[in-house]
């Protein structure tokens, strides 16, 4: 089964169009929210390079960002 993290935070249109995006198409995941969790903020940025959000790991492919295609690549979903 696919490990899947999404950094994000409350008020980012993108995280919500991400998660939107997995649970439509029924893909369970772990919604980290890095306004509240400064180490899993750290933990974002050692692994992106990055401060924007959404983050999302998924089985260690970082994807900055709501780019729907890499998600669906790195998913096998096609796109």
């Amino acid at each position: 089964m696919v490990t899947i993290k999404v950094y994000s935070t409350p008020t980012c249109p993108y995280c919500r169009m991400v998660k939107d995006f997995l649970k439509q198409n029924k893909i369970e995941f772990e919604d980290i929210d890095v306004a509240a969790d400064v180490e899993a903020a750290k933990e974002m940025v050692a692994k992106s390079g990055q401060m924007a959000v959404p983050v999302l790991d998924i089985d260690g492919t970082i994807i900055v960002g709501a780019d729907l295609r890499a998600i669906k690549r790195a998913l096998n979903l096609g796109g």
